[in-house]
């Protein structure tokens, strides 16, 4: 259910995304969250409904963060070899294969926040949902992070394959 989102390849116009990321704003009511942008004088509208259909997810009922003891248990199933208490996870301490997929999710996906070799709670049970033929709700992940984005005092451009995609 990832696939399409994963390899996707359109053109990314630049002057699109900084258009995009320079007016963005949060819209908040009491049903709903949403962002509203201005590219080319077109406003753009991007709710976590819009990014489940534009990149197919089809991830409406998926996990959205599994509980610390299942995703500690997931790990340890993975092969993780750092059993820990800490909610901090290292791609180095997988075998190759999980340290491809993490590797690819952490790329595609992931809102970076720290570095490219450690993840959160939220990309484990995105990880251990996917070992488990489970579905995680990425489309609620990859808005969240937008929205954090938008937030942020610190803005950058992110997810700019999704953003031309929506746009």
């Amino acid at each position: 259910y990832i696939h399409y989102a994963l390899t996707v390849n359109p053109h990314i116009y630049i002057s699109y995304i900084k258009q995009f990321w320079n007016t963005a704003s949060v819209k908040r009511s009491d049903d709903a969250t949403r962002l509203q942008a201005l590219v080319d004088r077109k406003k753009i509208v991007i709710s976590e409904v819009v990014i489940n259909e534009i990149l197919q997810l089809d991830d409406a009922e998926g996990v959205v963060c599994l509980p610390n003891e299942e995703i500690f248990a997931g790990l340890a199933q993975t092969g993780y070899e750092k059993p820990s208490t800490k909610l901090t996870f290292y791609k180095a301490f997988f075998s190759s294969q999980w340290k491809l997929l993490i590797h690819t999710l952490l790329q595609s996906l992931n809102a970076k926040k720290t570095s490219w070799n450690e993840f959160s709670t939220t990309m484990a049970s995105a990880v251990i949902c996917l070992s488990k033929g489970q579905k995680f709700n990425f489309s609620k992940y990859i808005f969240d992070s937008l929205v954090c984005n938008v937030d942020s005092s610190s803005k950058f451009y992110m997810y700019p394959l999704f953003i031309q995609l929506i746009i």
